[in-house]
């Protein structure tokens, strides 16, 4: 196994586990007990049918939730979601859609909401930077919204939420692309929750979707079929030809956080000493190194810092890919330098990291 492959800090697409890419490896060859490569197994087989309903039960079984919730696997990442919601929940409606913009990835689905029906921004950080989150007391959520949309981590600005927003009364609808599988969370509380795969649990090409039974009691079905979440749900997300190959490498991500990791609450406790080794070595530098978020509201996804000035980031981003690392650029968006500490990227890797971001910091 090429050791670089765990040296990965992108924002995404994030490493896989080393266990997991071997058995893709094998699994493009042939995938045991069918003599056929991964890549040429029929979406319409039985061996298809059963990675479905395991992943689909692996999902429920690491979230703690019942049959009372369906587990789609669909295409067109978040952003197909930035627009299936609001025409699901939203078109035709009278009341406000309430939207919480934090940062980079939550402005987005704003514009696509607005093209269906009434929308509310209750609060917006975009006067200081999205460099923190909304307090409670700040948050005025209404009774009678259509629904409430959040997203639990903004990968751009690192910042994380460590609560559930929102009323209990009025549907929630979640976008947990960047932390998704990666702790526990109160998912029975959301009506939709929604990721793609390629941050935490797999490969671009599938976005998971989690919809609660009563929701769907109320969403618009005058949609095509291949936008209808009861269509998508009927046919176990094999509507039409799905991307076999992503929902099989995430089953084996679902497989080795239940079998080999032990379920969400020791990978959170993995994820928080990851995070905290790096915060710990930002605030201890002298201001050499400085967190973009505020510290309280601080992402265990996404450590985005900054250096004394861009020459001394270009710097550090030429040295660190020379030594290995890739990934660390910070986002178009605002720059700076990003390390994405997903699921996979391993306690070593962290602390090959912060060797190199000594060494960085005494030579410069």
């Amino acid at each position: 196994m090429n050791p670089f492959n765990q040296l990965n800090f992108s924002g995404g697409p994030g490493v896989l586990p080393a266990c997991v890419l071997a058995e893709i490896q094998q699994a493009i060859m042939e995938v045991p007990g069918t003599r056929l490569s991964l890549l040429g197994i029929s979406h319409r087989s039985d061996w298809f049918a059963a990675v479905v309903t395991e992943l689909e039960d692996n999902v429920r079984s690491l979230l703690g939730l019942g049959k009372n919730y369906h587990v789609l696997m669909l295409q067109g990442g978040a952003t197909q979601q930035f627009s299936m919601v609001p025409m699901s929940l939203l078109r035709g409606k009278t009341q406000a859609a309430e939207y919480v913009q934090t940062g980079y990835w939550s402005s987005k689905p704003i514009a696509d909401a607005r093209r269906e029906g009434p929308v509310r921004v209750i609060w917006s950080g975009e006067s200081s930077g999205y460099r923190c989150l909304p307090t409670d007391d700040e948050l005025a959520f209404s009774e009678d919204a259509s629904y409430l949309h959040y997203v639990s981590n903004e990968t751009v600005e690192g910042l994380q939420f460590q609560r559930v927003l929102g009323r209990d009364d009025v549907p929630r609808v979640c976008d947990m692309s960047s932390d998704f599988l990666s702790r526990p969370c109160e998912a029975e509380r959301f009506s939709i929750i929604y990721a793609h795969a390629q941050k935490n649990i797999g490969p671009a090409g599938v976005t998971m979707v989690l919809l609660r039974d009563e929701i769907l009691e109320s969403v618009n079905r005058d949609l095509p079929d291949f936008l209808n979440y009861g269509t998508q749900i009927a046919s176990h997300s094999n509507f039409n030809t799905p991307p076999v190959f992503s929902i099989y490498v995430t089953l084996l991500v679902t497989r080795w956080l239940l079998h080999q990791i032990g379920g969400l609450k020791k990978v959170d406790a993995i994820n928080q000493q990851k995070a905290q080794k790096i915060y710990g070595f930002i605030d201890g530098s002298g201001g050499f190194y400085r967190g973009r978020a505020k510290p309280a509201d601080r992402s265990l996804m996404n450590t985005v810092f900054e250096l004394p000035s861009k020459e001394l980031e270009a710097s550090f981003l030429a040295e660190s890919s020379a030594a290995g690392f890739s990934g660390l650029g910070g986002h178009r968006a605002i720059g700076g330098i990003r390390a994405s500490i997903y699921n996979a990227l391993g306690l070593a890797a962290v602390d090959q990291l912060l060797d190199f971001m000594q060494d960085f910091q005494r030579r410069h």
